[in-house]
C-alpha cells in the first residue's frame, strides 16, 4: 500500500481556545511524514472550541463537503456590553441595561426565524480587494455585505440576570457566523452582546464527544473515512470495478442518479461516483491507481 494512500485520513479534533484553526493544522503537519498534506473542514475563531475536522492526504478532497454540513454550538452571549470584534478579544465598551427573562426569551424566539447577517467586520471576507479585517484594522469604513444564512435550531438554555450571561444552543447552516448572532441578537434587546464563549459541538452528525486533543494526533487511530460520508448512500464494489474507478474510468452501473460512496470488498473508501442510471463516474478517488 502506497504512502499517499496511507495518508488518506481524517481525525475528529477538540480545538483549544487560543490558536487559530491554522495553528492546529501546522501543529498536527509537524507530527506527520515531511510532506504529507493537511487541512480542515470549517474554520473555528481563536477564542472557541470545540470540534475541528482534520484531513490528510487525499482525505483533504472531502473538506469541501464537510464544511458545507450545518455546525452545532454551545454559545455564551453577554449581554449589556459591546466588542468591536463580537467576541471577547474586544475592546469591549459597556452597553445598555440587560432585559429581563421574558424578553431575553422572546428576543430569542425571534433570532431563531433570522434568514439574513450582516458579515462582521473582523472577518476574512473580501470587500474592495483586502479581507474586512485589514480595513478595520487600518480604521477604514467599509460596508459589510448581507449574507443569507440560516438558524435549524435556536435553544435557551440559560439567563443569569444577575451577570447577562446568555447561554444558548444553536444549529446554523454553513457560513452562519455565530458571533455576529450574538452582536445582533444584543441590538435586537437595545443593550449590545459579543459572544463571551463558543463550542462548536457537532458538524453534521460529527460530534466533539468523539474527538481527541490535537497532541494526540497521530499516536491515536483515524476515524474511517465512511464515517465522514455516513449520510451518503454506499454501494461495495468488486475488484475490477475499483481498479477502474481509481485509474478514473467510467464503469456500468443501473444505480440510480446521484452521488455514491464507493467502498472496496475490505469496506475502504475507494471513490466518490456520480451515478447516471447506466454508469458510474469518479468524481474524486481516495486510493492510488495502483490499487491491488
Amino acid at each position: 500500500m502506497s504512502a499517499d494512500r496511507l495518508s488518506a485520513r481524517a481525525w475528529l479534533v477538540d480545538k483549544p481556545a487560543g490558536p487559530t484553526s491554522h495553528d492546529i493544522v501546522h501543529m498536527i503537519r509537524r507530527r506527520l511524514p515531511r510532506g504529507t498534506k493537511v487541512g480542515h473542514a470549517g474554520t473555528l475563531d481563536p477564542f472557541a472550541t470545540g470540534l475541528l475536522v482534520i484531513l490528510t492526504g487525499r482525505a483533504t478532497r472531502l473538506a469541501d463537503r464537510i464544511s458545507a454540513r450545518t455546525k452545532s454550538y454551545r454559545a455564551t452571549i453577554r449581554l449589556g456590553a459591546r466588542s468591536v470584534t463580537g467576541d471577547p478579544e474586544g475592546p469591549i465598551a459597556p452597553g445598555g441595561p440587560v432585559p429581563g427573562p421574558a424578553a431575553v426569551a422572546a428576543a430569542v424566539a425571534e433570532a431563531a426565524t433570522w434568514t439574513s447577517q450582516h458579515v462582521p467586520l473582523y472577518s476574512a471576507v473580501h470587500v474592495r480587494g483586502r479581507r474586512l479585517y485589514e480595513h478595520a484594522r487600518r480604521g477604514e469604513l467599509v460596508d459589510t455585505p448581507t449574507r443569507p444564512m440560516q438558524i435549524l435550531r435556536l435553544d435557551l438554555v440559560d439567563y443569569r440576570l444577575e451577570t447577562g450571561e446568555l447561554t444558548v444552543d444553536l444549529e446554523v447552516s454553513k457560513g452562519t457566523y455565530v458571533r455576529q448572532v450574538a452582536v445582533d441578537l444584543g441590538e435586537a434587546l437595545g443593550c449590545g452582546a459579543y459572544c463571551q464563549a463558543l463550542r462548536r459541538t457537532a458538524v453534521g452528525r460529527l460530534r466533539v464527544d468523539d474527538a481527541v486533543a490535537p497532541d494526540q494526533v497521530p499516536d491515536v487511530a483515524s476515524v474511517p473515512l465512511t464515517l465522514l460520508l455516513a449520510d451518503m448512500p454506499t454501494i461495495h464494489a468488486a475488484p475490477a470495478t475499483a481498479r477502474a474507478l481509481a485509474h478514473g474510468q467510467r464503469v456500468a452501473s443501473p444505480h440510480a442518479p446521484g452521488e455514491l460512496a464507493v467502498l472496496d470488498d475490505r469496506g475502504e473508501l475507494v471513490a466518490i461516483a456520480e451515478a447516471d442510471g447506466e454508469c458510474l463516474r469518479p468524481v474524486s478517488v481516495f486510493i492510488d491507481p495502483d490499487y491491488p
